[in-house]
């Protein structure tokens, strides 16, 4: 997921995609220590993007109570 269309959601969009890719993360997490996980590679990805969204989601946060935009 790129940076720039996650910054084009809204805030109830960016909560409820967070809440997926935590879904998704556990799914994962719980596929590889069961030795099922096809791709590895998902679970960093998945992580990458969360981190993405918490990040965007602080933005916001940031920007609404100083008011300013950097």
């Amino acid at each position: 997921m790129k940076i720039s269309d996650i910054r084009e959601m809204s805030l109830e969009e960016l909560a409820l995609k967070l809440s997926e890719l935590q879904e998704l993360m556990f799914r994962y997490r719980f596929q590889s220590a069961m030795g099922q996980l096809d791709n590895p590679i998902k679970i960093r990805n998945a992580r990458r993007d969360i981190a993405r969204i918490q990040t965007v989601i602080t933005e916001n946060k940031n920007k609404s109570v100083t008011g300013t935009v950097s």
